[in-house]
């Protein structure tokens, strides 16, 4: 993976602590708009992660597929981002 790793990691630990509160505030019968609130700012961050992880691999990974002369390599590359595309407008 190309993306920064430790910012990375330290964005997924923080909504891996919004989930855990998430399960406290659900356990604590919290009120549901507080609950939907922490559930919209996790589902942000998490975007937020995938589209930098998104963006290093098409700065290296695929800009270095493209510029390869392996032609099943670069097919493969433009498959994968079709598929996430796809993906992408599911959510």
């Amino acid at each position: 993976m190309h993306a920064d790793n430790k910012k990375t990691i330290r964005k997924l630990k923080t909504v891996g602590g919004q989930i855990d509160g998430l399960i406290k505030m659900i356990e604590d019968n919290r009120y549901c708009i507080d609950i939907s609130n922490q559930i919209m700012a996790s589902i942000s961050i998490l975007k937020n992660i995938n589209k930098e992880v998104l963006q290093a691999h098409l700065e290296h990974c695929v800009y270095q597929s493209l510029n390869s002369d392996d032609e099943e390599d670069i097919k493969q590359k433009i498959e994968e981002i079709e598929k996430v595309i796809d993906k992408l407008n599911k959510i």
